[in-house]
């Protein structure tokens, strides 16, 4: 999937140079420098750097997927990935980025050809195999499932529910509760994509309510919201405005569930627990559903969790990010960093 492009980095993030006004900080990698060292290095063709942080970050699953899916995107528009993998034929940390580096390939065509147009089977065929070559390279690695769950939307129909099942439970037997993984799933099952909104939203509940205390994985319910916000005011667009969207982050059952996230997730945090920059994505998917729904107390909570840093997505699809962010966070009274 192609990265959304953001926009440049304040130079003092938390400040403007107009009266000390505060500014977002819309750093993609959310404050891990090794990780914006490595994928600097991957664009201008050194992968030593990236092997090195790879092999550094283990098994911690949330911050390896993290740092593979966005070192995929910067790795996607050169060869270093190949050339990692021609120089180390052995290192299956090479065959995991370049199977994910793959995916997003082929989701870059997918755009390029445009909404609606058919994408070449036989490449999402060899996307597959390089993520199930990457599996077999890396069996205890939880991101060959996540890259196949995430190519699995660009089957013309989808994939047979049985594939599907196969791959989510190969995910869940490495990472039960890979937040990633979860979210690919839940685009799968959505109106956009090879399901419905009401499929979408079952799956969402459904992870989220076996999810343990302190887990993010709660916050699928708010992202199937922005999914289903981002369907209907597509299908809107030159044909005013849709009736009762006025009603969407707010109503009863929007909020009684953006509290529950709130408390699953952000109580079950161990108190003083600093977050970490592969947390920042999905906060700042709680901190939007908050502040459109009205919240003032947990938006406050999770605007001081996050300082400034902030996402680009899903601000993106209610207006201009930088704006709506400083905006809300001022007129909750988050003071300035």
């Amino acid at each position: 999937m192609a990265a959304l492009r953001r926009p440049s980095r304040p130079s003092r993030p938390g400040r403007s140079a107009r009266g000390g006004r505060f500014t977002p900080d819309f750093d993609p990698d959310f404050g891990d420098r090794a990780l914006t060292e490595a994928r600097h290095d991957m664009v201008i063709g050194r992968w030593q750097g990236v092997r090195d942080l790879l092999k550094s970050t283990g098994d911690d699953w949330q911050r390896r997927t993290h740092r593979l899916r966005l070192l995929s995107h910067a790795a996607a528009g050169s060869s270093t990935v190949e050339a990692w993998r021609a120089a180390e034929p052995g290192n299956p940390d090479a065959a995991v980025l370049r199977a994910a580096t793959e995916v997003v390939r082929v989701f870059d065509a997918a755009i390029a050809a445009g909404r609606g147009a058919a994408v070449d089977r036989g490449r999402i065929d060899a996307a597959v195999d390089t993520c199930l070559a990457a599996a077999a390279a890396a069996p205890a690695d939880p991101m060959p499932w996540v890259s196949l769950l995430s190519v699995a939307r660009l089957y013309e129909g989808g994939v047979p529910r049985r594939q599907l099942r196969h791959w989510f439970d190969e995910l869940r037997r490495r990472d039960p509760y890979n937040t990633e993984g979860h979210t690919q799933v839940l685009r799968y099952w959505s109106a956009r994509w090879h399901g419905t909104h009401g499929a979408m939203y079952d799956f969402a509940r459904d992870a989220a309510g076996v999810a343990p205390p302190g887990s993010p994985l709660p916050i699928l319910v708010q992202i199937a919201r922005v999914e289903e916000y981002r369907y209907i005011a597509d299908g809107a667009l030159g044909r005013g405005p849709v009736r009762g969207f006025d009603q969407h982050w707010k109503h009863e059952l929007a909020v009684t569930e953006l509290r529950r996230t709130h408390a699953r997730w952000i109580g079950g945090r161990e108190p003083g627990s600093p977050v970490r920059p592969e947390e920042v994505a999905e906060l700042n998917y709680l901190a939007h559903a908050a502040c459109y729904a009205g919240e003032a107390e947990v938006a406050r909570a999770v605007f001081g969790l996050l300082g400034a840093r902030a996402a680009w997505v899903p601000w993106v699809y209610t207006g201009a990010p930088e704006e709506q962010f400083a905006r809300f966070r001022e007129g909750w009274g988050v003071g300035v960093d």
